[in-house]
This record gives C-alpha cells, sequence and structure tokens, in this order.
C-alpha cells in the first residue's frame, strides 16, 4: 500500500490521504471543489464539479493511472436539483468512457461546498 501525495490537488487537512494505491486499485479519498494553488472554494455547480474531477484526476494520475481506469465514482451533492448540471459537465469530461455511479444528495459537505467526489481507479 502507497500513499499518494500531489501538489495538483488540494493537500489532505485531516488525519486522511488524498490517495491510497494498493496492488491493483486506487482510491481517492472525497474531493471538493477546491483550487490546489489557491485554495478557493468553487461554488458553481458546473465550475465545481469540473475542479473535483480535476483534483481526482491529478490524485488518480500520481498514483500512476489515468481517468479511463477509473471505475467507480461516488457524488455527494448538496442539492439534487443540480444533478443535471453536475451531469453534464461529468459526461463531458470521461467522454465515451463511463465508470459506476452512485449520485446522492446529503444534508451537509464540508466547508459549505455543493459537491465532493470520491473514485476508485484501476491502478
Amino acid at each position: 500500500m502507497k500513499v499518494i501525495q500531489t501538489k495538483k490537488a488540494p493537500a489532505a487537512v485531516g488525519a486522511y490521504a488524498q490517495g491510497i494505491v494498493t496492488d491493483n486499485l486506487i482510491f481517492t479519498s472525497g474531493q471538493l471543489p477546491l483550487d490546489p494553488e489557491t485554495g478557493e472554494l468553487e461554488m458553481d455547480i458546473r465550475k465545481a464539479t469540473k475542479r473535483a474531477l480535476e483534483n481526482i484526476k491529478a490524485i488518480v494520475e500520481e498514483g500512476g493511472s489515468s481517468i479511463d481506469k477509473i471505475v467507480k465514482c461516488n457524488v455527494f451533492l448538496d442539492d439534487v436539483n443540480d444533478f443535471a448540471a453536475f451531469n453534464e459537465v461529468y459526461e463531458e469530461f470521461f467522454g465515451d468512457h463511463k465508470p459506476a455511479r452512485s449520485a446522492l444528495e446529503v444534508a451537509n459537505i464540508p466547508k459549505g461546498a455543493v459537491i465532493e467526489i470520491e473514485a476508485i481507479a484501476l491502478s
């Protein structure tokens, strides 16, 4: 098992790693739409979705994989009414690749974010 750490995604601010590589899988921690350079939180759902996915991409790539090897995403939305806008950006990001996915509305996301996404990829 190896811990993933990259400056291309927000630093872990608690008792967790950005990601973990096992023999055949990479697990990312939930990614908020935080800009890793500025720490700014994106609140527009479309921009927030893209930012969270870009953070996941950076972690997966640092772990030696790529977005086309992502097999599962868990998505947490603060408002299920944002689903269509989120889904549009998500589809554009992944293109023809379609990982398994769960998408849920949750009561509270850390820092008051509008979305959090985590992923599992083949290593």
